[in-house]
């Protein structure tokens, strides 16, 4: 099959190699422009970029979609199909048309739950004990498409977005592949109207974890937050990154330390106790709480600081 592939982060990149795999024919790529990254914020591509070089693919990257000249690479092609994922560009109801079986978006959720931009995270985030893959005929709207496969796992109880990325990686790969030889043949299924749920893009002010809340609350927050933004809480005026805590025992005044040990610094929330586990203060890498507390002191009843 002729396929047009558009994505950009690893999610899609982990797509773009089942598909070449399988034997699928390529003859395009689109991603996101290159972006800057790291510490020196050198113009790195992306990761599905950087795939398709590699094999030796053309890589197409427009800025936007929306003219007739920007698609017209697009249309040269006469793809038989476009698969899309985690792409990052609207696509215009023109391309959505242009090839003979449309365009297939692979999304990282049960949907109509969490749709949008952040599924993998609002489903930690929320408490979930389920999420997967559904994989879309794409319309015009929002993740509104017909679906035509969906598959589910549970979500571990030390999922961060990190592992469940990973995973639903994988497993939207192999289903695009198990479902691509069907396309034609297979009727899409509409969207059920009830539970359609939204998930907003991560913003980096949701970072900072409010001790006023409760902590089981607070231990989804940090699993869900990383590896982006990355929870964050401050303790005697420095700004501290909180990759992993657990719950705990104990209870007292939001935001008070009830015990600093090798095991973690508990801190009492609105209801429970949270155990940090893993930290990093400025210029230095993220360390065991162990390690942590030999270079930055923290004793019973110091207080983290309240979020404005």
């Amino acid at each position: 099959m002729k396929v047009i592939f558009a994505g950009t982060p690893v999610f899609a990149a982990v797509a773009l190699e089942a598909l070449l795999a399988a034997g699928h024919s390529v003859p395009l790529v689109l991603t996101q422009l290159d972006r800057p990254a790291g510490r020196g914020m050198q113009l790195t591509a992306s990761a599905v970029k950087q795939l398709a070089l590699s094999h030796g693919l053309p890589v197409y990257q427009p800025a936007r979609l929306k003219d007739v000249d920007s698609q017209e690479p697009i249309r040269a092609v006469a793809a038989d199909v476009m698969v899309v994922a985690a792409y990052g560009l609207i696509l215009p109801q023109a391309l959505l048309d242009l090839p003979r079986l449309g365009c297939i978006n692979i999304h990282a959720s049960l949907l109509p739950r969490w749709r949008g931009a952040a599924p993998i995270q609002r489903a930690i985030e929320a408490g979930d004990k389920e999420t997967g893959v559904t994989l879309m005929q794409m319309d015009a709207g929002l993740d509104t498409g017909a679906m035509l496969q969906m598959r589910a796992i549970a979500i571990a109880r030390d999922d961060s977005a990190a592992t469940l990325h990973d995973k639903l990686a994988m497993l939207g790969a192999e289903l695009l592949v198990e479902v691509l030889p069907q396309l034609g043949k297979r009727v899409p299924t509409a969207q059920p109207s009830e539970g359609v749920t939204y998930a907003a893009k991560i913003a980096k002010t949701e970072a900072a974890l409010d001790w006023r809340r409760p902590a089981q609350q607070l231990e989804r927050q940090v699993r869900a937050f990383n590896p982006f933004p990355i929870a964050t809480a401050t303790l005697a005026g420095t700004p501290l990154k909180i990759w992993n805590a657990a719950l705990a025992q104990g209870g007292g005044e939001p935001g008070r330390v009830l015990a600093a040990a090798e095991q973690g610094i508990v801190v009492a929330c609105g209801e429970g106790a949270l155990c940090l586990r893993e930290l990093q203060k400025p210029g230095s890498r993220r360390m065991a709480a162990k390690d942590f507390l030999h270079g930055f002191a923290v004793r019973p009843g110091d207080a983290f600081s309240l979020p404005g």
